[in-house]
């Protein structure tokens, strides 16, 4: 299977929480090699999208599949579980506390039998740029940028095809918020990765996506591509409102006494 012969397409998903309906009705689909972005304001869905398509959230009803070519393993199995990774919001939380870098890149490595840990945990941190001086420090020993580096490493070693990015770089300064970016994109082109990035900040997914869904309520309410974002071309007033905000406050200016 080549690099970019993976995309995923999401029908009709509907996942309830003690009655509470986070998505109802949401789809749609990520072209093999493309980079796509879901935003929306805080509780519209669009972290549960990731977590139901990874199956860390039930699916009352809709699809989730692989596209591509050749015979691709369905949701649940291990294939797929290998073939989708999840990088979470947190770095620290996702990370356990007690255990070594080495384990943590060790342990996936281990759960799906692949051998040559050794090679894959050093090529793993050089190409998250750290070295392997890193390899047996715990957690609390690393930065914030450094940790969810660790974490990125943690999706790749298992050399996935989709990578599901929560948040990434929500929590990090901005300055490391734009290395950490800088490194997925670089990641995304040389190994020919899909992406779904989750984002609260417009002008991340901007920079980062294709395409684009806003979500409001478990729903998606419009479909873009970035350039339309851009160039603020958006027919629904959600939309424009979440526009609105992403520019921020601006201060008036001080009237003369």
């Amino acid at each position: 299977m080549n690099r970019q012969s993976v995309g995923i397409e999401v029908r009709d998903l509907r996942v309830v929480f003690d009655r509470f309906v986070a998505l109802a009705g949401t789809s749609f689909r990520v072209n093999p090699g493309e980079s796509f972005g879901i935003v929306g304001e805080s509780g519209s869905g669009k972290s549960t999208v990731l977590r139901a398509v990874c199956g860390l959230a039930p699916i009352a009803s809709g699809s989730v599949r692989l596209v591509g070519e050749g015979t691709l393993p369905m949701p649940g199995a291990k294939a797929f579980r290998r073939l989708v990774q999840m990088v979470f919001q947190d770095p620290y939380g996702s990370l356990h506390p007690r255990q070594t870098v080495d384990r943590i890149l060790a342990e996936p490595l281990a759960i799906h039998g692949i051998g040559d840990a050794e090679s894959r945990i050093e090529q793993a941190l050089d190409e998250v740029g750290l070295g392997s001086g890193f390899r047996f420090r715990y957690p609390h020993q690393l930065s914030g940028g450094q940790r969810q580096r660790i974490a990125i490493a943690r999706a790749l070693i298992l050399e996935p095809q989709i990578m599901l990015l929560d948040e990434p770089t929500s929590s990090l300064d901005a300055s490391v918020q734009a290395e950490v970016l800088n490194l997925l994109e670089e990641l995304r082109r040389r190994r020919g990765l899909t992406f779904v990035m989750v984002s609260h900040d417009l002008a991340v997914v901007t920079h980062m996506c294709e395409r684009l869904m806003v979500m409001q309520r478990g729903r998606p309410v419009e479909m873009l591509a970035a350039a339309d974002l851009a160039t603020c071309r958006v027919t629904d007033d959600y939309t424009r409102d979440l526009m609105d905000a992403s520019a921020g406050f601006r201060r008036e200016p001080a009237s003369a006494a």
